[in-house]
């Protein structure tokens, strides 16, 4: 980490790189997304593929914080300091004294101990779905929230059935689809990624369809 620090404060420093000298946080939003996204593409393969995505992750995060450490706001220690200072926290059955009796109650403990670190403030639905997700799987979550009863296909061919041909109509057979998916126990988000992925990996080269002789040639 502290190689991959340098380097970047070496890409950042007056005669480094133009391009890595001009970003922002803002600039660099979508990379950080993009990079998450490859990350879970890469969960399936495994080894050194998910290793390497990782490690795009990981200079994001090391890039963030240069940037900020340049501006005095933060720096990368801080960034590494309060990450172990909230898995301790969160964390009193293994570095306290409480017991859990399983997973579930961790959860109910996690949630209670980030009440707390925000003052006993509950946090909005807006704030608990972050925005930045992928819409399939913001509607999970806001289904989750609103403790809507998971689906099944029928809910799907009834929200088809009264559908209008409008925006809105496709939103509704998409939260329909993402009930009934629930209802499977199948994350609608990585599914359909996963499917796009193996369709768009199943598409010829644009270099090589462009060059395969032409139908009646």
């Amino acid at each position: 980490m502290q190689e991959l620090l340098l380097i970047l404060r070496r890409l950042r420093a007056p005669d480094g790189c133009p391009w890595d000298r001009e970003q922002t946080h803002e600039s660099l939003r979508p990379y950080l997304l993009e990079e998450a996204a490859e990350a879970v593409d890469a969960v399936p393969e495994g080894g050194e593929a998910l290793a390497g995505e990782l490690g795009d992750v990981l200079l994001q995060v090391a890039f963030h914080s240069v940037i900020a450490e340049e501006a005095g706001s933060f720096t990368p220690a801080d960034v590494e300091r309060l990450i172990v200072e909230k898995l301790v926290r969160r964390h009193p059955h293994v570095f306290g004294t409480v017991e859990v009796s399983g997973a579930d109650e961790v959860v109910t403990n996690w949630q209670a101990i980030k009440a707390a670190e925000r003052g006993g403030r509950p946090r909005s639905a807006a704030e608990r779905v972050p925005a930045a997700l992928g819409a399939l799987a913001r509607e999970t979550r806001a289904q989750k929230l609103a403790g809507r009863a998971k689906g099944g296909p029928g809910g799907v061919r009834e929200a088809l059935d009264a559908a209008p041909d409008t925006a809105e109509g496709v939103s509704d057979v998409l939260a329909a689809v993402v009930a009934w998916a629930r209802g499977l126990g199948v994350d609608a988000e990585v599914a359909l990624r996963e499917r796009t992925h193996a369709a768009l990996t199943s598409l010829p080269d644009p270099e090589t369809a462009q060059q395969a002789p032409q139908a009646g040639a």
